[in-house]
């Protein structure tokens, strides 16, 4: 099946406004992420905004993709995560299509329909099908996502990555001036590098640090190479599914560091990965990994990294940021 790379499977393989109008939507944006920022700071956090959510529901207006063979025995909601989110602090979220549903992005949809104070999402498109563009921009302009994610694994499986249909769909990313997401193990990095020689000035985000193994720090190399884009973002999250202690995972923050040294923070971005979290911590926990228990990042990189970055790559209503 086209970008098959499950969780596990993936583990086990390593609008243009008149002048006035643009004026006020500008101070109202301003006006609210100064409020933002102004009851962050009074609770001693930095504006937070967790940069990788899934949500999902058991329902039958938005079924399981029939790949799905053991999905969720519960429901992860967007109200759920609304509570989570207000009691942690975290202003805003990423939601990324969850891989349960494959290619049917309606759940996720009608969540940012209800609820665009608080989401932008990723969508996911088939990526062997030669009309992934095409869809791309359907769920961009009708629906809207504010980028894609695609997944290939670091077996032969994964092998489309490097295929004639990934140029058309990254050049459709680029013309809508959305991020591409990608998730893939370490092994992948080279076939990224390809893929951003040629689209250099495209937004890029790598996500979980490409899992890299701690025990395999050579390995590291093939990200950190990739610090040569500008526009090439690295998610710091997974720390808990990659180290071998408990809570704050101190071993996996030596990978975090060197990221941090090769990126620097303005292309770092801090994500939960909620639900699936919480099978190794609380959400308010693995927020506070970034925002509190990194001993090396400084007040400055904590603002960044928790929640700036991602208005680089995720424009906010209500907050700003720059377009892909």
């Amino acid at each position: 099946m086209s970008d098959p790379c499950s969780r596990r499977t993936f583990l086990k393989g390593v609008s243009l406004l008149p002048w006035a109008g643009a004026a006020a939507a500008a101070l109202s944006g301003t006006k609210s992420r100064a409020a933002d920022e102004s009851a962050a700071a009074s609770s001693n956090v930095p504006l937070t905004i967790d940069g990788h959510v899934h949500v999902w529901k058991k329902d039958p207006q938005f079924p399981w993709a029939a790949e799905t063979k053991n999905p969720p025995d519960r429901d992860a909601t967007a109200e759920q995560l609304i509570e989570l989110m207000k009691s942690a602090g975290v202003s805003r979220t990423v939601i990324i299509q969850v891989i349960h549903y494959r290619w049917d992005n309606r759940y996720a949809a009608s969540v940012l329909k209800r609820y665009p104070q608080y989401f932008r999402g990723v969508a996911r498109v088939n990526p062997e099908d030669p009309a992934a563009p095409d869809h791309l921009s359907r769920l961009t302009e009708q629906d809207g996502f504010h980028g894609v994610r695609i997944s290939p694994s670091g077996e032969a499986s994964g092998d489309w990555f490097h295929g004639p249909l990934m140029p058309p769909l990254w050049q459709r990313c680029r013309d809508l001036k959305v991020p591409m997401t990608v998730l893939a193990p370490i092994s992948r990095m080279p076939d990224v590098m390809r893929l951003a020689d040629q689209f250099p000035d495209l937004t890029i985000v790598v996500d979980h640090m490409a899992d890299c193994p701690l025990n395999q720090p050579k390995e590291l190399e093939k990200l950190l190479a990739l610090r040569r884009f500008p526009k090439l973002f690295v998610k710091i999250s997974h720390t808990w599914t990659l180290s071998a202690q408990p809570y704050p995972y101190l071993d996996s923050q030596e990978q975090v560091r060197r990221l941090y040294d090769a990126f620097g923070p303005k292309r770092l971005i801090a994500g939960t990965d909620w639900p699936l979290v919480e099978k190794f911590c609380t959400y308010g926990q693995a927020v506070d990994i970034a925002r509190q228990r990194i001993a090396f990042l400084s007040p400055e990189d904590r603002r960044w990294i928790c929640g700036l970055t991602a208005l680089q790559v995720w424009p906010f209503a209500g907050l700003g940021g720059t377009s892909a």
